[in-house]
């Protein structure tokens, strides 16, 4: 009988165990934590009279680095108040305690020895049926289980965790021969509900999907700039999104993993696969070695390709890998880079790229031609079917598309002609779907979609979700009921109407608002439930900067206040609406995205959601209700109803100070969430749970809220007290004075304005002054300065 995984216990309390054990207790799992006991007291604990006797001393391991957690940024914990689901304790002492852990993980030093050693103490203690694995990144599970006893085998398998465990999304399940099959699949099944990850399952080979594909991109990438005499900034220019990669590009993200790591892993491939045709590639290069023997690891250690200086404003240095001495950056210069930004699919941006006829365009398609050659040979070897490949590079490496993927796009037949004319060896059923006239690597529709093995001819189905819900799937399919350039309305079946921001950055314009009020109308008139969500980057990075910016400068104040106007109407719309409306936000939900979220009857949020009103960084206030709705939210949750000022304080506080929260748990701590709405942690499952949610206040008898209801407000009295902040923080000069302005605009909203209080006053008031700061601000200036930097830049400007 498989027991419920309930609780779990982590061996090894390093960056990985502590991090594995955040994130279960994100997702409500307590956990316990050991670790080696010290070698000795600390001179504090000595002085405190303590020995090595003693458990404070004993379990200051796995309790120091458990709690270190509070100070990691990003942070592994949605909010701290999770850290209580972490016990800890040490390997000599509590090795009883597994016992009550329906699944232990080790976790320790990436050595086989240690982990053999650490294994074979633990096997005596596991309770009947729980399941053990190793967060290995690479090494052979077969020779750690060697060291089992029989009965514990079908419970054994390798779980790697990508770092860091909370955010990135690949976890490699990894089968040994004797692993049962109902264990894997039910790890999967709760790794994917309960903590969000997309599974993969790998087979028991050197590096197993991800990092052994993801490690010879990078070394092919050394190898290429060598031969080609390119720079770190020529590389890293080519590597990042241009190639359907993240900003980290190659060099950026070896100083973020740390050189001796990625040495280690190197290494490691090339000690461990002897039968490797690309075997070469993995011998390091000597300035690598040389990095890691001078103390350069990249970000950990201050420095690695990249320095990030200290003073004279954080400027960066790049490292000479002649001398091993940084020098000042060099701005690269490809022409065929220029204008690929404003492609916003990925790809069109690789095949323009790769297309090209310059240098930088060579240079591209030698790094990539010899990924997706390399790939294909691959197959079979550490895993069953190219979608296992790409779905591992996309979650783990969080590429646009992985490599059989971005084959597809640029074309089977043009590529397989490429890499021959390149002389690139190619598997046998790459050559026989070539030879058989195939078009694709992948074949087949949406729902049935097919991806090859290694056997030639043979294909299997690629898995598919049924709660992982695409929009682009409904488009396809013919669901779309109304578009314009800015948003879209989808059919999502069972009388669910969706409403799909799809503008560059989902920023919200005019398009977007004359949909969001079409949508309104539409789901009143002919469906049960409407919901608001998309699958972009991010849900929303808030209102069309740009055009209010033209419309401030030319004065076209009329226009201004229409936007508003038409913006504030819309979110009332949706919160009135007699159907019940959910929003699903993810990633960023900015400025007007987090007054969307704020209008909406109900929210199932992704996991990781990132919501604030940061309208201050741009030199105005919320005018889309935001500010209404925030405090609204913040006077009702306090104990006593009546007492506005807590409720003032809280919003006055959040929005003055551009807080956004650091997961979706905290925007309920913050009121951008409610306490009962709710988020998923698998965010591919975000709308189909949002629709759920719909259908459930609809078949509840949903009834909306009324159009008017009284604000309570403090009026002179509390724009008083916030004035009274304002001045000292601006004497301290903790402020500027244009911040001061901007706090004296919002303060005025939130106490109601120029009248006698405290009193109740109504929604359109409220409104009414939200829209009248917004415009006076956006008169100043410096408030154009603001959104001119931001525009420019991405980051606030303090003028």
């Amino acid at each position: 009988m498989n027991r419920p995984l309930r609780k779990v216990a982590v061996l090894g309390s390093g960056v990985m165990g502590s991090a594995i054990a955040a994130h279960f207790a994100n997702a409500g799992i307590p956990s316990l934590v050991l670790d080696v006991v010290p070698r000795e007291p600390t001179a504090a604990e000595a002085a405190a009279g303590l020995t090595i006797a003693s458990r404070a001393v004993r379990d200051r391991i796995a309790r120091d680095s458990v709690r270190a957690m509070l100070r990691a940024r990003p942070s592994p914990l949605f909010v701290p108040e999770r850290l209580a689901l972490i016990e800890t304790g040490n390997l000599e002492d509590d090795l009883q305690r597994l016992a009550e852990a329906d699944w232990v993980i080790e976790a320790v030093k990436e050595d086989m020895g240690i982990k053999k050693a650490v294994l074979a103490a633990a096997a005596p203690h596991l309770a009947r049926g729980a399941v053990l694995s190793s967060n290995t990144s690479g090494l052979s599970l077969a020779e750690m289980a060697s060291v089992l006893p029989p009965d514990l085998l079908p419970g054994f398998l390798g779980t790697h965790f990508f770092n860091p465990a909370r955010y990135m999304k690949l976890l490699e399940i990894v089968p040994t021969a004797r692993t049962d099959r109902g264990t894997l699949d039910r790890v999967a099944e709760f790794s994917r509900l309960r903590l969000g990850k997309g599974i993969v399952e790998a087979k028991d080979t050197q590096n197993f999907i991800a990092n052994r594909i993801g490690t010879h991109a990078l070394v092919v990438t050394f190898g290429v700039m060598r031969e080609m005499g390119l720079t770190i900034e020529e590389v890293d220019a080519l590597t990042g999104p241009a190639l359907c990669r993240p900003k980290t590009a190659t060099f950026r993200l070896a100083d973020l993993v740390g050189l001796d790591v990625l040495l280690h892993v190197a290494d490691h491939v090339f000690a461990a696969t002897p039968g490797d045709e690309s075997r070469g590639l993995f011998e390091a290069p000597d300035y690598l070695r040389r990095l890691v023997a001078k103390g350069l690891l990249g970000r950990k250690s201050g420095g690695g390709f990249y320095r990030k200086e200290k003073g004279d404003g954080g400027k960066v240095s790049t490292l000479d890998l002649e001398s091993l001495e940084y020098r000042e950056p060099r701005r690269p210069d490809f022409p065929e880079l220029r204008g690929l930004k404003s492609l916003e699919d990925p790809g069109a941006r690789l095949a323009a790229l790769v297309g090209g006829s310059g240098r930088g365009s060579a240079a591209a398609w030698r790094i990539l031609g010899a990924t997706l050659a390399y790939s294909a040979r691959r197959l079979g070897e550490i895993c069953d079917d190219a979608s296992a490949v790409d779905r591992a590079m996309r979650w783990g490496f969080n590429w646009d598309l992985g490599p059989f993927e971005a084959w597809d796009v640029l074309g089977f037949r043009p590529v397989v002609e490429r890499l021959r004319r390149d002389g690139e060896t190619l598997p046998a059923w790459v050559n026989e779907l070539y030879e058989s006239g195939g078009t694709s690597i992948y074949s087949g529709p949406d729902e049935r979609r097919l991806a090859p093995t290694a056997r030639p001819g043979v294909r299997v189905p690629v898995a598919v979700e049924e709660r992982a819900l695409s929009l682009d799937v409904f488009r396809r399919a013919g669901r779309e009921v109304r578009r314009n350039p800015g948003a879209s309305l989808l059919d999502l079946g069972d009388g669910v109407l969706c409403l799909e921001f799809h503008s560059k950055m989902n920023a919200i314009g005019q398009d977007t608002i004359s949909m969001m009020t079409a949508a309104a109308r539409e789901a009143e008139a002919n469906w049960q439930a409407l919901v608001v969500a998309n699958q972009g980057a991010n849900f929303c990075a808030g209102a069309n900067l740009m055009l209010l910016l033209m419309e401030a400068r030319d004065g076209n104040w009329d226009a201004v206040d229409g936007i508003v106007r038409s913006f504030q109407a819309a979110n009332s719309r949706l919160e009135q609406c007699a159907v019940p409306v959910v929003v699903a936000p993810h990633g960023l939900a900015l400025g007007g995205g987090c007054e969307v979220v704020l209008a909406a009857n109900a929210v199932r949020a992704a996991a990781e959601t990132y919501i604030g009103l940061v309208e201050v960084g741009a030199g105005v206030i919320p005018a889309g209700g935001g500010c209404l709705r925030l405090y609204r939210r913040n006077v009702a949750s306090q104990a006593d109803p009546e007492d506005a000022y807590a409720g003032l304080k809280k919003t006055f506080e959040t929005i003055g100070t551009a807080r956004v929260s650091g997961s979706a748990e905290e925007a309920r701590a913050l009121g951008f969430l409610r306490p009962q709405d709710g988020w998923s942690m698998n965010g591919e499952y975000r709308i189909a749970d949002a629709k759920a949610v719909a259908l459930a206040l609809a078949r509840g008898g949903w009834e909306p809220p009324g159009p008017e209801r009284a604000v309570p407000v403090l009026g002179r009295s509390g724009f008083a007290l916030l004035e009274s902040a304002l001045a000292n923080m601006a004497d301290a000069r903790f402020i500027t004075e244009h911040d001061r302005k901007i706090g004296r605009e919002l303060a005025r909203v939130l106490s109601g304005g120029d009248i006698p209080g405290p009193t109740a006053v109504s929604e359109r008031h409220v409104l009414d002054l939200e829209r009248e700061g917004f415009l006076r601000l956006c008169g100043e200036r410096k408030t154009q300065e603001r959104i001119q930097a931001l525009l420019e830049t991405g980051k606030p400007l303090r003028n």
